[in-house]
This record gives structure tokens, C-alpha cells and sequence, in this order.
């Protein structure tokens, strides 16, 4: 069994420009406090977590190791459970006094609330659900259909979360297998997101002829977010959060000629970028995957 030490949370530490003067040298002591709070939070939790029989292992979420100013920061859990936990009212109790704003989902599979100023969520996930999933992705491809749908944030969420407690060697050894999923997933799993692609592009196109600006941004959003699942998929990559997509994609290996230019023109806002126009990127952007 493992559980992480006071400040053993990993990420870049980051000095804002301009530390020389006096306002940014106040928000960099804050920063640096809000770490120092997020790292004991941390441990507070894994502590908490570990001794509960039933959780297996506990890894914390990239969104902890953001800017502690990034609108998107939060302090999540992933916790895998070998058996029972405690009621949402009990852990609400355990948690501590401080935790406020509780609530828990209606499956009782995820708890979120504020501790002073940082927000904090837990997702509990059963280890034998989770091997179910791994199995139709390494083993059981025939039965990728129950899963295609779902993408493959789960998996990049197991394989990257940075472990704060483990039980035994499970999670080590489930990211093994993760390492070595088959060309069969990667090739069935790109087949269904480049359909879905084609499909949003078919969309895109009688939206702009229409005029349809409401069904042209839906079409859109599913057009840009398929392309890019086509991309993780041909490099063999599990998709990240929807907000790491934009960088992520462009650090790809291996990308279309052109797809940077092409892909930023297409998220481009500004008056020129008519529906028509957008709807020739799209194309362009597509025809470079699909010869992939």
C-alpha cells in the first residue's frame, strides 16, 4: 500500500511575468500559498480514502495541476473501489466540517463541494466495471460496439491520473494494458469516429446552404470534436478533456499537412469566417484525414 507525502503533488511551478514588482510578487506568495493548501488537501484526502476497506486506489485529476488561477482548476478524484463505500450523507460527514456546498449525484457515484475556495469532486468507479471496459478494449475488440460511443476519455483519465493511494499493484497493472491495447482497437475506434466525422461534415453542409446558424454550431462543435478523436486515435492516443483538445491535437506526431493552419481557420470568429467558407475548411480538413 502507498499513499503520497505532504506536497508530493507534481506539476511545473510558475513565476508570472513581471515578479519584480510588487503587485505580481503578492500574486505569486498567493499562488504559492493555494499549492502549499491544494497539496495538504490532497493528502488529507488520500488519507481519508485509504482507510475505507473498500476503495482500491485514488488518483488525482490533471485539473489540480493547472494555474491555481485557471477558471478550470479543481481538485478531483478519481477513487476505484474493490467493494462498499460509505452513503453520500456519511461521506458528507467524514469529509470534514469544512466542505461546503455537498451535494452527490443520484447514483451516489460522485460528491462534489467547496473547501474554503477550491472546489473538489470525487467519481467513484468499481474496479470490476472498469476491467469489463478494459477487456472489450484489449481482448473482446467484437464487442467494442457497447463502448465506441463512449470515446476514450475513461481510459486517458485511468491512464494519466497521478496516483495518490494504492492498495496493491492493480492500477499498475491495468495501465500496462492500456500501454498495449491492440492495432484492432485503434483501427475499429478510428473507424467510428471518422464516420461520425462525415456524418457532422454532411451536416455542416446542408446547415450552410440552409442558412441554419443554430443546426451549423451543433454540426460544427461534432465536425471539430470527431476530427480530432480521428487524430488521437491514429496516434494511438487516449482523447483528453475537451479543454485540453486544442493543444494536445496540435502535438500529435502525426497530423495532416496543413491541418494547423486549416484547423485554426476553422475555429476562427471573426466576421470573414462565413459559414461557406468555414464549411470549405471543414472539407479541406477532413479529405487530409480520411488519406491518413
Amino acid at each position: 500500500m502507498s499513499i503520497i507525502r505532504e506536497g508530493a503533488i507534481q506539476g511545473k511551478d510558475h513565476v508570472p511575468a513581471g515578479f519584480q514588482n510588487r503587485h505580481s510578487m503578492l500574486i505569486y506568495k498567493w499562488e504559492d500559498i493555494m499549492k502549499h493548501k491544494t497539496s495538504i488537501l490532497v493528502e488529507r484526502f488520500a488519507g481519508i480514502l485509504s482507510g475505507w476497506a473498500g476503495v482500491e486506489c485514488v488518483t488525482l485529476n490533471e485539473a489540480a495541476l493547472t494555474d491555481i488561477l485557471d477558471p478550470y482548476f479543481a481538485v478531483i478524484f478519481d477513487v476505484f473501489c474493490s467493494g462498499p463505500i460509505p452513503g453520500a450523507e456519511e461521506r458528507c460527514q467524514i469529509y470534514g466540517d469544512d466542505a461546503a456546498a455537498f451535494e452527490s449525484s443520484a447514483q451516489n457515484d460522485k460528491d462534489r463541494f467547496l473547501i474554503g475556495d477550491i472546489p473538489v469532486r470525487l467519481e467513484y468507479k468499481f474496479i470490476n466495471k472498469i476491467e469489463e471496459l478494459v477487456n472489450i478494449a484489449d481482448t473482446k475488440v467484437d464487442s467494442l460496439w457497447l463502448i465506441k460511443d463512449s470515446g476514450t476519455y475513461g481510459f486517458y483519465r485511468l491512464a494519466n491520473g497521478q496516483i495518490v493511494f494504492s492498495r496493491s499493484n492493480w492500477i499498475h497493472d491495468i495501465r500496462k494494458r492500456l500501454e498495449n491495447i491492440g492495432d484492432a482497437f485503434w483501427i475499429k475506434m478510428r473507424e467510428a469516429a471518422q464516420s461520425k466525422m462525415e456524418h457532422f461534415l454532411s451536416d455542416l453542409g446542408a446547415a450552410s446552404f440552409q442558412g441554419d446558424e443554430f443546426h451549423y454550431l451543433i454540426a460544427s462543435a461534432g465536425f471539430i470534436k470527431t476530427a480530432c478523436l480521428v487524430l488521437f486515435c491514429l496516434n494511438r492516443r487516449f482523447e483528453p478533456s475537451h479543454r485540453a483538445y486544442y493543444h494536445q491535437v496540435l502535438e500529435l506526431p502525426v497530423l495532416p499537412e496543413a491541418f494547423r493552419s486549416n484547423f485554426n481557420n476553422f475555429l476562427r470568429t471573426d466576421p470573414g469566417a462565413t459559414m461557406e467558407r468555414r464549411f470549405t475548411m471543414a472539407k479541406m480538413i477532413a479529405m487530409s484525414i480520411v488519406i491518413l
